[in-house]
This record gives structure tokens, sequence and C-alpha cells, in this order.
């Protein structure tokens, strides 16, 4: 059995709607049904939020109660207003979780810059654990893009939307040049995409 933790971001990127959820409902809606799956497999779940300040923290059990005790904390969850801090998440990580871990990080990340300014704590997250970064896909721009251009404004919002979901796939190849695991993923995708990176990684005892 292995140690699994979910991360979940609670900034102001994540605030961003979706069929009528933010991207933290669905992100806590995926933990829950990945509660259930790692239980089953024999890990122990563990969970911590964080935005501008640390959040809850749920240390990694194997209980059956333990995806109870996720859900009531999940449940409280509310995003914030401001940036998220990650150089806390890291100081909190390594004072935290000690035995190295599969951590599963919901996150936003927008552009490279916005990458450029995490990065440095990721890298360090990833030297103790098998971090996944998972971040969204926005289905919105997805749409634009692939839409007829009928006239000129229609070009220029196909051409920003194209430009946004190419720096998405850019900030993929990023984290993948420093070994950092990660998923882009429409928001209705979540659930499954994560789930089946779960049992690949899981078969292939990546940890």
């Amino acid at each position: 059995s292995q140690q699994v933790y979910w991360i979940l971001d609670k900034g102001r990127l994540m605030k961003m709607p979706f069929q009528g959820m933010t991207l933290l409902d669905h992100a806590i809606n995926s933990t829950l049904v990945m509660a259930d799956i790692c239980l089953h497999k024999q890990d122990r779940v563990g969970l911590m939020t964080f935005g501008d300040k640390m959040g809850s923290l749920v240390a990694a059990d194997r209980k059956p109660l333990q995806r109870d005790k996720i859900m009531q904390v999940l449940y409280k969850q509310q995003t914030g207003f401001l940036e998220s801090d990650f150089d806390m998440l890291y100081m909190q990580v390594r004072n935290k979780i000690k035995q190295r871990s599969l951590l599963i990080l919901y996150t936003n990340i927008e552009t490279l810059n916005g990458l450029k300014r995490r990065l440095p704590y990721l890298r360090s997250i990833a030297r103790y654990h098998l971090l996944l970064v998972v971040f969204f896909e926005n289905s919105e721009l997805s749409k634009l893009s692939q839409a007829n251009a009928e006239n000129l404004e229609d070009v220029y919002i196909k051409t920003i939307a194209e430009k946004f979901l190419f720096e998405k796939k850019l900030i993929v190849r990023e984290l993948q040049k420093y070994g950092i695991l990660s998923l882009l993923t429409r928001p209705e995708n979540l659930t499954v995409q994560t789930v089946n990176k779960y049992l690949e990684l899981k078969n292939k005892q990546a940890l």
C-alpha cells in the first residue's frame, strides 16, 4: 500500500465557474470519488488545503471512517480572493508529510508566467514526493477555438482562444522538463482522468 494526499488549491484561480460549479467544487467531487477508490486499493489517504493561508489537514490513514473525515473537511472549503502561497505550501508539505507519498495537487495555472512563479516550489516538493499537478483546460475557450470564424471579430476571438489553449500545453511541457507529472483536463472529465492516472501510476508502481 502507498500513501496518497490530495492537495486542494483554494486561491482565486479556483473560483472560475464551469457548469454552475467552481473549479474547487469539481476538485472536491473528484477527491471524494478518488478517496473511495484509493481506500478500496488499501492505500492510506489524506488531505491538505491551502490558499493565501494554510487551510485544513487530514493526516493519511486507511481506517474505514477516513472518507467521512475527508468529506466533512471538504464541505467546509471555500475559495478566496487572493493568490495562493506556494512557498507556504512547500513548508507545510515538508513539515507534515514525512513519508514519500503520491501528492495530487488540484490547482489552476493559466499562463507560463504563472507557472514560473510556482515552479521552484513545485520542483522542491517533487524532490521528496511523487507530485501530480492537475490543472484545467478551459472548455469554453476550446469551443471558441473550434468555431467557424465568420468575420474579423470572430477571427480575433478564435486566435486569442487558440493562444491560451496552446499556452496550457506549453505548461505541461515545462513541467515535464523538470520531471513533474501533470494532467491537463476539462472540468467535466476531471474525475475519470484523475482516477485513470492514479491507476496507471499504481500499476507502474511509480511510488
